[in-house]
């Protein structure tokens, strides 16, 4: 057993097809197809099942790349260690961040980090909270911006800041005058959200339980930004997080209410395996995300 071999059994998981799990492992179809075949001999059972077009795994083969993936983990933290004495920060750090929170922190936090530690670059994946978890387990990324809650025993999270959400809704609307807004009132409106997958759907949801007893399920949209868009122009009323009212996305023809008392609110939180070795580039990252001064949030008690 090799810990090439465990790489070949690990990216034909992720790729559920021999062929881009060969290219991606930069080897020939066969050569890969033969080295699964004698790791199989050799542990006496079989990883996958191979059908049609489709590849699945067995069930002890699922468990076996779970393991394969942390053997690889392991060993990459041997190199990581290895460059303790070195620069952690040269290398490019994989970041992935939910759509909710990436177009509102990015602007500010690049220019943070590039004060703090010029020689780490970002390698970015935007994404719903599910695929990004996805990643994170595999290795395709170092860290991810989420909203708590988040992860298990074998996930690291520290959190980043408190953020309030707030009403938006056309300049002409009935409420464009008020000062605040009760969250039960948004159950009378007509109320546009993301598509589900998008965990922020779903913490406005529960935030405002009062909509999803609704006869009628709230009208979706693809990114928050066309939301705003379909609100400008009278197509319904929305919620957003403070970050995405800041003064760069304000517009005469939106008006952006508070929620009275509680206020509801999200808490957006950095996470990462266990057997991440880059600490240094992670204790980078909290520091740069401390220095930006996004709208609407409040950061946390160090």
């Amino acid at each position: 057993m090799t810990l090439n071999e465990l790489r070949f059994i690990v990216a034909v998981a992720q790729e559920r097809n021999f062929r881009r799990a060969a290219e991606k492992s930069f080897i020939s179809q066969p050569a890969l197809s033969l080295a699964i075949q004698k790791l199989e001999k050799e542990l006496g059972l079989k990883i996958f099942e191979r059908g049609k077009g489709e590849i699945t795994m067995t069930v002890v083969g699922n468990d076996i790349i779970e393991q394969a993936q942390r053997v690889l983990e392991e060993a990459e933290r041997i190199r990581e260690i290895a460059k303790q004495g070195s620069n952690q920060l040269a290398t490019p750090l994989r970041i992935g961040i939910i759509h909710s929170v990436a177009p509102y922190l990015l602007p500010d936090l690049i220019p943070a980090l590039k004060d703090i530690a010029p020689a780490l670059s970002l390698e970015i994946e935007e994404n719903i909270t599910a695929n990004l978890e996805v990643l994170l387990r595999n290795g395709t990324l170092d860290v991810i911006i989420v909203a708590l809650p988040f992860g298990d025993t074998s996930i690291l999270t520290h959190a980043l800041y408190d953020e309030a959400f707030e009403v938006v809704v056309n300049s002409k609307h009935a409420w464009a005058g008020l000062r605040s807004i009760n969250a039960q009132d948004l159950a009378g409106e007509k109320v546009l959200l993301l598509d589900s997958g998008h965990c922020f759907s779903n913490q406005v949801a529960e935030a405002c339980p009062d909509l999803k007893r609704k006869s009628v399920d709230p009208q979706k949209g693809t990114s928050l930004e066309t939301i705003r868009n379909m609100v400008a122009s009278g197509l319904g009323i929305t919620v957003l997080p403070a970050s995405a009212n800041g003064p760069r996305y304000r517009s005469s023809l939106l008006k952006v209410i508070p929620f009275a008392k509680p206020i509801p609110s999200r808490r957006i939180a950095l996470a990462w395996r266990k057997s991440f070795a880059r600490t240094q580039a992670i204790d980078v990252l909290i520091k740069a995300v401390a220095q930006t001064k996004i709208n609407g949030v409040s950061s946390l008690p160090k």
